[in-house]
């Protein structure tokens, strides 16, 4: 995987490496609950059992978590993104990855910098061109020609005095544009939450059940490597 970028916050580094660990574990779970109900394999199926219970636990705990340090985790959040536009540069391979994730949202929510487009005024190259250029995906039209990503002139008056209000932009901060898109989205993130907890209880419960079942086991069938 690529490498977490260097202004991630510690909580959300922890974040990132959980999901990877999660990811790794369901991978080895599907495997062994295959390879204990092909083969009828108790301790393979009670594995399979323990990975899941371990899983949802990890689902469950991280929700109340999110749910109660949200006022933490969105400051934190709020700290990377500041730090992201301030050092944001189109030459910069390095963070390349990070600063087109963040082009991306601003495009898709319709919104710039994180409470305003005024955020932008802090950005180091903007400095040093007197804002005479604006990020391009907070560009507020529907016009295809503008790029999705880096800096812009388009639309701009031909004077040297520009200030970030003559800007063509949107002025919605994507912190709220985040916050109406959770709002909107609510259902149907719960929806997924809760059908994802449902396969992973029907799992457990197919699991016990059929180890229950098996009442003697043939380690021949196991593959040999």
């Amino acid at each position: 995987f690529c490498p977490l970028p260097e202004t991630s916050s510690p909580s959300l580094k922890t974040g990132a490496y959980v999901l990877i660990a999660v990811g790794a574990v369901t991978m080895l779970m599907g495997f062994l609950g295959c390879l204990g109900a092909v083969n009828e394999i108790r301790c393979l199926l009670g594995l399979y059992f323990t990975c899941l219970l371990v899983i949802l636990i990890t689902q469950v705990s991280a929700g109340l978590i999110i749910y109660f340090q949200k006022e933490m985790l969105k400051e934190e959040l709020s700290n990377v993104v500041e730090k992201l536009i301030q050092t944001y540069d189109p030459l910069n391979e390095e963070e390349k990855n990070l600063q087109d994730a963040w082009d991306y949202v601003q495009r898709q929510i319709a919104c710039c910098g994180w409470e305003g487009a005024e955020d932008w005024k802090n950005n180091a190259i903007l400095i040093n061109k007197s804002l005479t250029e604006y990020p391009c995906s907070c560009y507020n039209s529907s016009e295809d020609y503008v790029a999705y990503s880096g800096f812009c002139t388009e639309g701009l008056p031909s004077n040297s005095t520009v200030t970030f209000a003559d800007w063509p932009v949107h002025q919605q901060g994507c912190m709220n544009g985040v916050e109406t898109w959770l709002k909107d989205n609510l259902g149907i993130i719960l929806g997924v939450c809760t059908g994802v907890a449902v396969v992973e209880l029907l799992g457990m419960i197919l699991s016990i059940a059929l180890c229950k079942n098996i009442h003697s086991e043939d380690y021949t069938k196991v593959p040999k490597s």
